[in-house]
């Protein structure tokens, strides 16, 4: 039987549907049988915006035409301007300031920011001597007083001894008085630690600024003591290094005048400052007067 216009499509419409799912794609591709459109290459120099016009060269063209871009190695100049810059040189001034401190706290912790390099004699360091010495002046009235008691000492004992060599003149046990006399007294001056003393003495002479009058002074003890720390004049009671009179006028250096040669040698410094001036002026007067 012939169909009607309007069976057939009632009739088709069904198998175009089913042909349409049949041939769509899952993800929205296009179905099957059909020519997919060819995908761009990804070019990175591609104009988004289509601003390449067709009489003048393209951007991207000339983009590609040109040469990969190379970093310049840096110059002297470059170097020149890095170290003369205002914040490199305030970065090493404060780089310098805090070393500075940090060596001065490490000093001051350790102990050793009073220590000079190669101002100490022995254990005691030259700022050691500088304040004793400072701590040991005396002054012109005193040191007159302290002269006046070693030349009375010194004529006293001049006149004992002239009067034993008289005596001895006649009397041998006078003689062997005399004898005994001056053993003593060399046995005063005979010291083991003289070499040290002298050290001492010498190191602190120069801080004292007689440096030149050196030799004077190592004399003048070499007479009066033989820079022994415990010489005893047998006669006057003269004590020490400088031969102090009476040993105890030393206590002023320091409670350990006895045995210590430094404090000694401190109180010395400080009489002849104070009578003498210097020990030049010091050594001219003994050799006029044998005492000082």
């Amino acid at each position: 039987m012939p169909q009607s216009h309007g069976t057939r499509r009632r009739h088709a419409a069904p198998q175009q549907k089913r042909a349409g799912r049949r041939r769509a794609r899952p993800g929205g591709g296009p179905p099957a049988g059909s020519a997919a459109p060819a995908r761009e290459a990804y070019d990175p120099y591609r104009d988004p915006y289509g601003l390449d016009r067709p009489d003048e060269p393209s951007l991207r063209e000339e983009l590609r035409s040109r040469p990969p871009r190379r970093k310049r190695p840096p110059g002297p100049g470059t170097a020149r301007r890095m170290l003369t810059s205002n914040v490199t040189i305030t970065a090493v001034a404060l780089g310098a300031v805090l070393a500075a401190v940090v060596m001065v706290d490490f000093d001051r912790l350790s102990g050793e920011e009073s220590r000079p390099s190669g101002a100490a004699v022995g254990n005691l360091t030259a700022n050691d001597m500088l304040a004793m010495m400072s701590s040991s002046d005396i002054d012109a009235v005193s040191a007159d007083a302290i002269a006046a008691a070693k030349k009375r000492a010194y004529e006293k004992h001049q006149a004992e001894l002239k009067a034993l060599r008289e005596k001895a003149k006649r009397d041998a046990a006078a003689r062997a008085k005399l004898r005994a006399q001056q053993e003593r007294e060399r046995l005063a001056k005979s010291n083991p630690s003289a070499k040290q003393n002298k050290a001492y003495g010498k190191k602190m002479n120069e801080l004292k600024g007689w440096g030149r009058c050196w030799s004077s002074l190592e004399t003048l003890w070499d007479h009066e003591s033989g820079w022994n720390e415990r010489a005893e004049n047998p006669s006057s009671g003269a004590y020490g290094i400088p031969q102090s009179l009476p040993g105890s006028k030393m206590a002023s250096a320091g409670a350990d005048w006895r045995t210590s040669s430094p404090t000694q040698i401190a109180w010395g410094l400080g009489y002849i400052k104070a009578r003498y001036k210097t020990p030049c002026g010091a050594w001219a007067f003994w050799q006029a007067h044998h005492w000082y």
